[in-house]
């Protein structure tokens, strides 16, 4: 947030005298780390989008309750955390199970580049911002009851004191405090054990060979090639399809059970998603004379292998900026 914006908040302090494009105004400049916030609460890119919105219309009813002892920020924070506990309590009163969230949505990374200039000059910011938007950290994260998971995510996400914290979400010092403990032990049951030699920002040479060559080994469905590139613990899901499979092993069965030898004239397309790099298959469709969307692989590379494999169905291909068809070649 800059200074000039940070003035300006301070500044305000009577939002009931605020007309509505005003406060439009005021409450947009927040709305991508918002959705963000949201987004790591939910594991959801469509009920971030909902809440958001939610947090706008909420704001907007109870501009008056604003009184200026914290930053307008905060206020839409406080709020937009209290309007994930509501939906989650609403629509998802247990934490996801056995490390599989079904509910789990991609996150383009074009949209999270919007969040970059905030903390360009933050290493340690940057850091924590593109781990904490990486797969296997929101699934990580899922894991927690509703209360703790918010706790987590504002403190050390977030960055708030244990003092905001607590009066956001109407719970004393100590409590908040225990709560973090929880979470933090938590999350680490569920995070991999090699996390800080994870692959993230800017890919290396080899990172993108593998991705080269699980790309060609895709498209030519070899699945020896791509068992070669697997590590022996390898996790692969496709949500919200039911099922995780841990273990090259079982991925490799489930691929040759799944028919995916029998999957012919592909072409892909390579992108990042939630700062992993990420392939965009595509299958030819004679009847529309085209190659139409058909899986989004995001991987987790560690030490020169592939550690994990989250693949999205073709639903989510508009929301990442994807083409929505891709023309016939001279072999079709």
């Amino acid at each position: 947030m800059s200074a000039d914006t940070r003035r300006e908040e301070l500044g305000v302090s009577d939002l009931g005298k605020v007309d509505e494009s005003a406060f439009s105004g005021l409450a947009e400049r927040h709305r991508r780390e918002l959705h963000v916030h949201c987004y790591r609460m939910l594991g959801s890119f469509q009920d971030a989008e909902d809440t958001v919105q939610e947090t706008f219309l909420r704001a907007w009813r109870r501009r008056e309750t604003f009184e200026g002892r914290s930053t307008f920020r905060a206020w839409l924070y406080r709020i937009a955390t209290n309007a994930c506990l509501d939906l989650l309590a609403k629509r998802r009163p247990e934490p996801a199970t056995g490390g599989e969230v079904r509910w789990l949505q991609p996150y383009p990374d074009p949209l999270l580049d919007e969040l970059a200039a905030d903390v360009a000059d933050e290493p340690e910011a940057v850091a924590i911002a593109r781990e904490t938007v990486e797969l296997a950290y929101l699934i990580a994260v899922q894991h927690l009851a509703p209360r703790p998971r918010a706790v987590l995510i504002l403190r050390d996400v977030v960055g708030w004191p244990a003092k905001d914290v607590a009066e956001f979400l109407g719970d004393s010092v100590n409590s908040v405090n225990s709560a973090l403990q929880r979470a933090r032990a938590g999350v680490r049951e569920h995070l991999p054990a090699e996390r800080q030699d994870w692959t993230g920002g800017e890919e290396d040479t080899g990172t993108r060979e593998l991705v080269r060559r699980y790309t060609d080994a895709s498209l030519a469905t070899d699945i020896d090639g791509l068992a070669a590139l697997l590590r022996d613990d390898v996790r692969c899901s496709m949500p919200p399809t039911p099922g995780l499979y841990v273990g090259r092993d079982a991925v490799v069965n489930d691929w040759v059970e799944s028919g995916f030898e029998d999957m012919l004239h592909l072409r892909a397309v390579p992108t990042a998603v939630n700062r992993q790099p990420a392939v965009a298959f595509y299958m030819w469709r004679k009847p529309e004379g085209a190659y139409l969307p058909l899986t989004i692989d995001v991987l987790r590379i560690t030490g020169g292998a592939i550690t994990e494999i989250v693949t999205f169905h073709d639903d989510q291909f508009p929301r990442l900026g994807l083409p929505e068809r891709l023309p016939a070649d001279d072999t079709e």
